[in-house]
């Protein structure tokens, strides 16, 4: 991102939250009717560029020939069609003695009354906001500097829902997870082409970045993907159908609760699967789901929905999805049954990666996670993913049968912790070079083509990691103290588990590179595997005391 689009979204958002500040609304009453004008005003945006390129056409028609413009025409260049009141140059010219509020709410009806999609979608809820607040919001999106594509309200878009999902803590975080991580899952799972769904899908920022993704290899993203998703929440659906048509973008979005509803038949459907799903649910019915097919290897006994959204992933890949996910860091050694679902994914061969990330990612915990992959292509090696093939240069990344069988049997663990960029006492994030990085780890593991295209962070500059200086020779070997492929034998020597701390190590370092610091962490991190290992231990020997009171 350009510094002066990062101005822009600095100022808005100042301006905005000035104003915040001085209504008596809450941040959750706020954002959504914000965010609403910024939809309004790309809409507005797209409909005066077309306006000009009908018009040019219009003036050149030949005599005696048919052309009328009308609703249809915009809809053929996918723009929205606005009639008069819905034009943002209509509300901004507005008197200040106008009920502004109830003129956005009938502009917001009127765009849904033409545009079939987003009925009962649109904010409506300006009469609660002061007149002079949507004065002088109006008068601030007035002054954005747009472009051809519509990407700066997209970026605009994207900043206003962090600082938002930042703002309203615990409730923020449940439609909103940080781009650094949702770039990283992409560019592991490598969505060039196909059926994307995500059933916990939030604000849509999965489906944003891989639209992004597609488009940074020079395709065409709603040519290239059908976007599927689940929400819950029915606010938060909004949002997301919002941030999709902020982004020129479109989707098959529904609102049902994803344990018990299955509203996209999406059993063996999708070719990539992303989520970021609420960690650690319990009080799930599992008697409304039990022989579901969504759930192929059974229901955990422990009151904790996180199995329920890994066999969910799975299941919905077809035979050469791949699927990346956020999962709490305990799923990764959880016990019992859980253990057994994890046993029976490995044996299907369908776990490829597993990366730890360290705390403070998130908005509103500090907790560490687990990111997942998983690659249904390992299974079956002569296949080629229909998912997959569409790339820049044709056969590129298209990942060799003997490649594929190689990886069959094992898992790549990466420990990401000490990679970040500290982006004030509370928050982390990825750069784009350490994303490029840690992407092109597993693209050496896979044997793909590598990155070398991703941009420095100026906001927050610091050393980045070099591929070419952790692997002079441009192949995949384990690193201690990041990255290690293991195989099914080593993983089921650790109790199936899927902690990267437990295979990747410490790296060593030489007696005068001691930084207390890091060392505390490095112990910490040891710590606790120790822990885990203490708990699986622990798990045994009750097991065996109950065998023998048995006997």
């Amino acid at each position: 991102m350009a510094n002066g689009h990062s101005d822009i979204e600095r100022r808005l958002w100042a301006s905005a939250d000035e104003l915040r500040a001085n209504s008596n609304l809450k941040s959750s009453e706020y954002s959504v009717p914000v965010l609403g004008l910024i939809f309004l005003r790309y809409a507005d945006h797209r409909f005066m560029q077309a306006e000009k390129e009908l018009a040019v056409a219009f003036a050149k028609k030949k005599a005696g020939s048919y052309l009328t413009i009308d609703r249809s025409s915009y809809q053929a260049k996918g723009v929205m069609f606005l009639p008069p009141k819905a034009r943002f140059s209509y509300l901004l010219a507005l008197p200040e003695g106008e009920n502004i509020g109830k003129a956005i709410n009938e502009a917001m009806k009127e765009v849904e009354k033409e545009n079939d999609d987003l009925k009962g979608v649109l904010p409506k809820t300006y009469g609660k906001i002061e007149n002079a607040t949507l004065v002088a919001l109006l008068k601030n999106l007035s002054s954005i500097a747009v472009d051809a594509e519509g990407d700066t309200f997209g970026r605009i878009y994207e900043y206003f829902l962090g600082n938002f999902a930042r703002a309203e803590g615990q409730k923020g975080g449940e439609f909103f997870t940080p781009t650094s991580l949702v770039k990283l899952i992409v560019e592991i799972i490598e969505p060039f082409h196909g059926k994307i769904y995500d059933p916990a899908c939030g604000s849509g920022g999965m489906f944003v970045q891989s639209a992004e993704f597609v488009k940074a290899h020079q395709q065409v993203p709603d040519v290239e993907l059908s976007i599927y998703g689940t929400e819950r929440v029915d606010e938060t659906r909004q949002l997301c159908l919002m941030n999709l048509a902020v982004h020129g973008l479109g989707g098959d979005i529904r609102n049902a609760n994803a344990y018990y509803e299955d509203l996209h038949e999406c059993v063996g459907k999708f070719d990539f699967v992303m989520a970021n799903p609420p960690f650690n649910v319990d009080k799930v019915d599992k008697e409304k789901i039990t022989g579901d097919p969504r759930f192929p290897f059974g229901m955990p006994r422990a009151d904790n929905a996180n199995y329920l959204w890994i066999e969910l992933f799975y299941a919905a890949l077809n035979n050469t999805g791949r699927a990346g996910f956020v999962m709490a860091n305990s799923a990764a050694d959880a016990r019992q049954s859980e253990m057994e679902i994890r046993r029976q994914l490995l044996e299907a061969h369908a776990v490829d990666v597993m990366i730890a990330i360290g705390p403070n990612f998130f908005y509103t915990v500090t907790l560490p996670c687990t990111l997942w992959f998983f690659d249904k292509q390992k299974n079956q090696p002569e296949a080629q993913a229909t998912g997959r093939s569409k790339s820049p240069e044709p056969g590129a990344r298209a990942t060799g049968s003997s490649t594929v069988a190689w990886r069959k049997d094992k898992v790549l663990f990466i420990d990401a912790r000490h990679i970040f960029r500290q982006v004030d006492r509370a928050h982390r994030k990825f750069s784009p070079k350490q994303i490029e990085f840690v992407a092109n780890i597993v693209r050496l593991y896979r044997g793909e083509q590598l990155e070398s295209t991703a941009g420095d962070d100026a906001e927050l500059p610091g050393p980045e990691p070099v591929l070419k200086e952790t692997f002079p020779k441009l192949k995949y070997a384990d690193v201690a103290g990041l990255c290690k492929v293991a195989t099914l034998k080593e993983i089921e020597a650790q109790g199936w588990s899927l902690n990267p701390g437990r295979y990747v190590g410490v790296a060593d370092k030489a007696p005068d590179d001691f930084v207390f610091a890091e060392r505390l962490e490095e112990l910490s991190e040891e710590l606790e595997v120790l822990n885990s290992e203490a708990r699986e231990l622990e798990d045994r020997i009750a097991r065996n005391v109950a065998k023998l009171l048995g006997g």
